[in-house]
């Protein structure tokens, strides 16, 4: 088993290598986020659940930006 720092450092290499990632926007990505564009490198399909009316307005006023 690799330690948290191990395997920081290897998603932080395959970011950079695969995506263009540059350290700061792999340490800005959530898990899910990183998790998501490395499904879609692969080209795995993705399963979209949408959001509904009442979740998209509830992130309007968490995130009115």
């Amino acid at each position: 088993m690799t330690g948290f720092a191990q395997g920081a450092a290897r998603l932080a290499g395959v970011a950079g290598w695969l995506l263009g990632w540059r350290p700061d926007e792999f340490w800005r990505a959530t898990p899910a986020e990183l998790a998501a564009v490395l499904r879609a490198a692969r080209g795995d399909e993705v399963v979209d659940a949408g959001v509904d009316g009442g979740e998209l307005a509830r992130l309007m006023r968490v995130m009115p930006d």
